[in-house]
């Protein structure tokens, strides 16, 4: 599975990007966000989610310019009833930020100006995701809870530990616990204490 490509933009439009690397051209569909993340770059990184496109069985890949934007994609879909092409709407309508803000608000209007995105859809969306977001599922989680912290050690623990078999809720509560008591943790640090506990 590809994570991410480096490489020369040789082509972007508000929804697709393509990234050239070793001669070979990488198109993934992409949100207003990340456009206007690489719009006026000649190179970049982005980030990659595989999604099955429910019509045909095709594979599509979906990029985004950081892990942040590419998480909260990966929660919107988990949602019942929306699909990469409805949390591709919701990432192109507000910043990450403004997402996980009017989510935690329960912006209920907010949400619901999204194109496509109704009143039930609106609520669904807060009823599963406040819980992630508050407790810090997702990449987004370890810049908002562990602020003074390596954001580094916090992501490759996280992804280590889930790597491992633990769900990411319990891996990011057990991290937080940790940090509180010693913020200044490293990677295996961290790793072995949540083994402990989880």
């Amino acid at each position: 599975m590809i994570d991410y490509i480096k490489g020369k933009i040789s082509e972007l439009t508000p929804t697709r990007i393509v990234l050239e690397n070793a001669g070979i051209g990488y198109a993934m569909e992409i949100s207003l966000q990340t456009y206007s993340a690489m719009e006026n770059k000649g190179e970049g990184t982005i980030y990659i989610q595989k999604q099955v496109n429910p019509r045909d069985g095709s594979d599509v890949d979906y990029g985004f310019a950081t892990q942040d934007e590419r998480s909260l994609f990966q929660l919107i879909t988990g949602v019942s009833g929306m699909g990469a092409a409805s949390a591709r709407m919701v990432l192109s309508s507000m910043s990450s930020e403004e997402f996980q803000k009017a989510i935690l608000a329960e912006d209920i209007n907010r949400i619901k100006s999204v194109k496509g995105i109704g009143l039930k859809t609106a609520q669904r969306l807060i009823l599963e995701l406040k819980d992630k977001i508050t407790k810090g599922e997702g990449d987004s989680a370890p810049t908002e809870l562990f602020r003074t912290v390596d954001n580094q050690a916090v992501e490759e623990a996280t992804q280590a530990l889930v790597m491992l078999g633990f769900n990411k809720p319990a891996v990011a509560k057990a991290i937080q616990k940790i940090l509180e008591k010693k913020p200044d943790s490293k990677v295996e640090e961290i790793i072995k204490a949540a083994l402990q506990m989880l």
